[in-house]
């Protein structure tokens, strides 16, 4: 009896180190799946990133155009992956706008002030 008892308890014993080791497979599979999901994240924080500095760079550079230029560029218009709007809101008053060209989405706005001619 006792030889039996011994039996059933390493079968016991087996059982459940194989379920552990299915609890273990599972719990590894979804620590790995959100690590990648964390990766993959931060990937594209840093491309969002990188876009907004261009962005910004290029309303820079507008920022920096004269009365002038702002009048030669009034409207809409492709630059590059971007769109880009320029309206007068008043003689004095630019309003600059860069769009995603894709979805649409404003992704950087300003106003500019440049000074009316005297004439």
């Amino acid at each position: 009896m006792g030889r039996r008892l011994r039996r059933n308890a390493s079968g016991a014993v087996l059982l459940e180190a194989l379920i552990a080791l299915v609890v273990l497979a599972i719990v590894g599979s979804a620590a790995a799946g959100t690590a990648s999901e964390a990766i993959r994240a931060v990937a594209r924080v840093h491309q969002a990133e990188s876009e907004m500095r261009s962005v910004g760079r290029l309303l820079t550079a507008v920022s920096l155009w004269s009365r002038e230029d702002l009048d030669r560029h009034l409207g809409s218009r492709r630059q590059g992956p971007w769109s880009m709007r320029i309206d007068r809101a008043r003689s004095t008053l630019y309003e600059v706008s860069l769009s995603d060209a894709a979805s649409g989405q404003v992704l950087l706005r300003t106003s500019l002030y440049r000074e009316a001619e005297d004439r």
